[in-house]
């Protein structure tokens, strides 16, 4: 592979006008794209094999025309302090309002509070149920308008007015942070590279590879239902990865030519060796977001094969873009060491400095000075990194999942506001009601067993009320309101969903009636119990394949398995202290966390899946360099210490990269962004410098030659992939005719 890449990269630096046309091209082709394509439609969120949405599905066809799907309000009226919403004025005004929203041309109904019994108990607060046609992505504007223009006439006639449920729900903005964690990566870029021509090349590169990305996903957004999330996510690793993979490219580049090699051959032997480790770092990656699809559900699986598409084009580009560019920067591009005007004379420099004055030589860099100082204290440096990172870990034993719901929103959101109102008026469980689904079609007497169910939820615990059972025009299927007297997310609900789900195995088992709980709470409440279920076959399947993967990269058994025990470490920590900010609430102000509760429900499995892939990233670019020192004669220590001399500045400042862009997420609107942003940030700490930095090193110094071991049988076996690079030992600059060959093909 090494050869390959080689000469793909000498290739790419001599052909560079078409390399970069090409770019140009596939950008302004995905740009037009995205631009000419329709808007994205509803996004359907399905979870195949799942009880809530087996009677999601039954609704729909049982009560066609009922727009299952379609989106909902609930506008909430609450009298002035010392009135009622019985008293003749306000009466009139909700009254009005129920009218004004009943002409919409998308609605398909409204429920007034004054018939329907939606008044609390003493009188203050009502609430009027709207229901549409369409999904609340689909609503036109001028629906939305006349909905908050209904409720601001009301407030007008002095009643305090809110608007919950998904009618007015938001595509997610990412905020200004964004381009601070950008603004950040640019910084250390330059910090590292001492030239502005240098750091700007991974910015503009990893920033072409996310528009294409991007820009790819929003065309085919409405043909394949594509979320909002996907394409911030996909933005969100697409620059992370991008901005790393250029960086050890040019760095490798800058190291080649400190060693004396021509500008076209160091980018051939840059895209060779450090080219190769990308190559593996992305199958890393790739494999830990396509594993999503095990899971089973659409919306997840469909991130994931979204935002791995967005890292095989950062692969790619970093491969043929960044030589392409290399070349076009010419003698602007410096030697390592050898600093541009914008940071000083840099090391070369002072070296020949100190060599006229006869000074000593400057003394050895800061990674050189840490690894040796690990390896003289291996097993101080790894007992604490273990016990730093179980001690962040101890919170995830606490952890709780859920998905959020309008008690979730900040305070300042109407949406908020509305849930606060409903369960001051009607309990904390009228936000989420149960939605149960009899099925009685098999039954010789479907009303006797509607009125069994509703008689025997009656009887459960945390059960507030239940409305008479609603059949549908053929009489075989009814539906059952159920109000809990628990929040939705509470662990109480969640015992009275397979209480029911108990009590209706019982009943199907006497009469033959199926009955099935759905709506929101039940729908999220399965999801819960699916991703549960799937994250210990994903980890399998993932860290599995990644291990296999390290075997034939590294030729190791053991350096594989330090590297997927050492990614347990850090992802149980971040997951910690995702539960420690969002969960307990620490430090959730600095976050702009306004409301603590339980953890995303998608958090775990999506971290571990990108985390893995990220971690595997720091392990292939680190012990690859330590590798190739040992493979060329040195002895293990000096390897490892060879390795952080030339691979510790990079990889730090490539974890301060990928920091600073995931945590620029964290300003997010939509509270799954702003959690995985800081997920990601803060595993990346603790993978990068506690993990990669101090426990590998550690691992490797105590292992000695028996890190590198590997039985003779599997060594023959397994593909020789030179990662390392030593085919190209014996290349040298006239390889022209290969070069011509490959332009052929």
């Amino acid at each position: 592979m090494a050869t390959f890449l080689y000469k793909l990269g000498r290739l790419a630096f001599r052909r560079r006008h078409f390399v970069a046309l090409i770019w140009v091209a596939l950008l302004t082709l995905a740009g037009v794209g995205a631009a000419s394509a329709p808007p994205a439609g509803t996004t359907s969120f399905s979870i195949p094999g799942t009880e809530a949405q087996k009677a999601f599905d039954l609704l729909e066809e049982r009560f066609p025309g009922a727009a299952a799907d379609g989106a909902t309000a609930r506008v909430v009226f609450k009298a002035p302090d010392g009135e009622k919403m019985t008293d003749p004025d306000n009466k009139a005004a909700v009254e009005k309002t129920v009218a004004d929203l009943a002409d919409g041309s998308e609605v398909a109904s409204v429920a007034d509070p004054y018939t329907g019994n939606a008044v609390s108990k003493d009188g203050t607060i009502a609430y009027a149920s709207v229901k549409y046609d369409v999904s609340g992505m689909e609503l036109e504007d001028s629906t939305k308008d006349a909905l908050e223009g209904a409720a601001q006439q009301a407030r007008d006639a002095g009643l305090t007015v809110e608007i919950g449920g998904d009618a007015l729900q938001a595509v997610p903005h990412t905020g200004t942070t964004e381009i601070i964690g950008i603004a950040v990566a640019a910084v250390v870029l330059v910090i590292t590279f001492g030239s502005l021509v240098a750091a700007g090349l991974p910015l503009l590169t990893a920033l072409i590879g996310v528009g294409i990305g991007v820009s790819s996903i929003t065309a085919l957004a409405s043909a394949l239902e594509l979320g909002s999330t996907t394409s911030i996510l996909a933005m969100m690793i697409g620059l992370a990865v991008g901005i790393d993979y250029a960086l050890f490219i040019v760095s490798r580049y800058r190291a080649e030519l400190a060693e004396g090699r021509e500008r076209e051959e160091a980018a051939g032997r840059a895209v060779g060796t450090a080219g190769s480790a990308v190559v593996f770092a992305g199958l890393t990656v790739v494999i830990a977001l396509v594993g999503l699809a095990v899971v089973n559900i659409p919306m997840l699986t469909k991130m994931g094969v979204a935002a791995a598409g967005t890292v095989a084009i950062a692969v790619v580009i970093a491969l043929t873009l960044v030589p392409a560019l290399l070349g076009y920067a010419g003698r602007r591009v410096k030697p390592a060491g050898a600093k541009g005007k914008l940071l000083g004379r840099g090391r070369k420099s002072a070296d020949r400095a100190a060599e006229k004055t006869g000074g000593a030589r400057p003394k050895a860099n800061l990674g050189t000075r840490w690894a040796r100082f690990v390896v003289r204290r291996p097993l101080a440096v790894l007992l604490l990194g273990v016990i730093g990172l179980g001690a962040a870990a101890v919170p995830a034993a606490s952890l709780e999942l859920g998905l959020p719901d309008d008690g979730s929103q900040p305070t300042s959101t109407t949406q908020r506001r509305a849930y606060d109102l409903l369960s001051e008026g009607f309990g904390p469980g009228f936000n989420g009601p149960l939605m149960v689904v009899v099925d009685a079609k098999g039954s010789d007497a479907p009303q006797q067993v509607f009125t069994d169910v509703s008689d025997e939820i009656k009887g459960l615990d945390d059960v507030v009320a239940v409305t008479p059972p609603q059949p549908n025009k053929s009489g075989d299927t009814a539906t059952i309101t159920v109000v809990p007297d628990s929040k939705p997310s509470s662990v109480q609900t969640e015992d009275l969903v397979h209480a029911i789900r108990d009590a209706g195995a019982d009943i199907e088992a006497d009469t033959g009636a199926e009955t099935l709980v759905t709506g929101s709470t039940a729908m999220n409440i399965d999801v819960s119990q699916k991703l549960n279920d799937a994250l210990l076959p994903y980890l399998v399947l993932v860290v599995g394949l990644a291990f296999l993967l390290l075997i034939v990269v590294f030729r190791s058994i053991l350096v594989p398995l330090k590297a997927a025990l050492g990614f347990l470490l850090s992802v149980m920590a971040a997951l910690g202290a995702v539960v420690a900010v969002f969960q307990w609430g620490w430090l959730s102000g600095l976050m702009g966390v306004e409301e603590t509760g339980p953890v995303m429900s998608m958090m775990p499995i999506f971290m571990v899946g990108v985390v893995f892939g990220l971690a595997m990233d720091y392990e292939v670019f680190l012990v690859t360099r330590m590798r190739e020192a040992y493979v060329h004669g040195e002895q293990p220590d000096q390897a490892v210490i060879t390795g952080f001399k030339h691979g510790a500045r990079v990889v730090t400042a490539a974890a301060v990269i990928m920091m600073a862009v995931f945590a620029g997420f964290i300003g997010s609107s939509e509270s799954m962004i702003k959690m995985i942003g800081f997920g990601l940030a803060i595993a990346v700490f603790f993978d990068a410098f506690v993990v990669r930095m101090a426990i590998v090193p550690a691992v490797l110094a105590l292992l000695g030659k028996k890190a590198w071991w590997l039985p003779k049988w599997l060594d023959r076996a397994l593909p020789n992939v030179d990662v390392e690079g030593e085919g190209l030992r014996d290349l040298g600059d006239d390889d022209k005719d290969e070069d011509r060959a490959l332009v052929r093909t």
